[in-house]
């Protein structure tokens, strides 16, 4: 028999017969076991011709049905020395059995007390696997929310009216309603890329500089906007970075994102990174005209940019993609 390489589309488990005398790869897929025409010959040490005519037998009795016992895999074999990859027939643990009660009923059962048994795990395993995944998930959004709390408490501190901070714990309280579905990786409710794929002007690191000059006279303070490192030329040059010819950040949505993640988390100044961020933000968006929308307003408002700002501060590193995910979502929503 010719050599076969098993799909890789599914679990490879070892059947070894109780007198050692067969051993061969059965392919555990769609919570059943499965054997090709080759491979249940082998099993049952009888001619692919006989195996062939059993299986034309059982469709014609009706014993099974054709479309719930065979499936098409793609299979690599070793022929003449070359893998060619060929679509082959693969039967379930049905048509096996069924098999193997008209050609050799002993054999047939000891492969179905072993399939029984390891089904059984599979389903325990994979149960298991499911429910440590919903522990991390529900860990993770919890760590969340304590981070939305601490930017709750910020935003607090730095409000001057009621109203406004009303309005900004409102729109953190959607943000944690959202959190949950966007945790969900199955559903992917939010964003992974933004909405206008024409080409960004660049905007360089002097000209962005030019902003925090113009912030300074604002802020009565010596070391606000003053570089500490060279952080902030790898943050302006990351947004434009690309690769064969294809943008990693290929919209503008994404790229203002990443600035202004990058600039709040690179803490490139000694004062200032969080107000210098936001403002960058805005003047990325202003430029590339995504700022305002047809009806004159803005795409985000003072309190959200604030929130979200502050939100990206308090993340952990093994958040980003939430947080940038989450800043896509809204400017998506608010330019489409």
């Amino acid at each position: 028999m010719e050599k076969e390489t098993l799909p890789n589309n599914g679990e490879i488990v070892i059947y070894t017969s109780a007198d050692g005398a067969v051993q061969t790869e059965v392919c555990l897929v769609s919570e059943s076991l499965w054997l090709s025409l080759n491979q249940i010959a082998a099993f049952f040490e009888r001619d692919k011709s006989v195996i062939s005519r059993h299986i034309r037998n059982i469709f014609n009795e009706t014993e099974l049905e054709q479309a719930s016992t065979v499936a098409i895999f793609a299979t690599v074999q070793n022929e003449g020395g070359r893998q060619i990859e060929r679509n082959i027939e693969y039967y379930n643990l049905d048509m096996i059995l069924s098999v193997g009660y008209r050609v050799n009923s002993k054999r047939g059962t000891q492969f179905r007390i072993w399939a029984n048994r390891i089904l059984k795990e599979h389903l325990v395993q994979g149960y298991t696997i499911n429910q440590k995944r919903l522990l991390e998930q529900q860990q993770r959004i919890e760590e969340l929310r304590g981070s939305i709390a601490m930017v709750e408490r910020s935003l607090l501190e730095q409000v001057e009216t009621i109203d406004e901070a009303r309005a900004i714990v409102r729109l953190l309280s959607d943000f944690s309603k959202g959190l949950e579905i966007l945790d969900d990786y199955d559903h992917e409710t939010l964003a992974k890329e933004g909405n206008t794929r024409t080409p960004a002007i660049v905007i360089g690191k002097n000209e962005f500089m030019t902003v925090v000059d113009a912030m300074r006279r604002d802020f009565d303070s010596g070391i606000f906007g003053k570089p500490k490192d060279a952080s902030f030329d790898s943050s302006v040059n990351q947004i434009y970075q690309s690769f064969a010819g294809t943008e990693f950040y290929p919209t503008i949505e994404h790229k203002a994102t990443m600035l202004l993640y990058l600039v709040v988390k690179n803490h490139s100044f000694v004062d200032g990174n969080k107000r210098i961020a936001a403002a960058l933000f805005l003047y990325f968006l202003e430029k590339n005209s995504l700022l305002y929308q047809s009806d004159g307003s803005r795409i985000i408002g003072n309190d959200g940019l604030a929130a979200l700002t502050l939100l990206i501060a308090v993340s952990k590193p093994e958040e980003k993609d939430t947080m940038v995910h989450i800043v896509l979502s809204i400017l998506n929503r608010k330019s489409s």
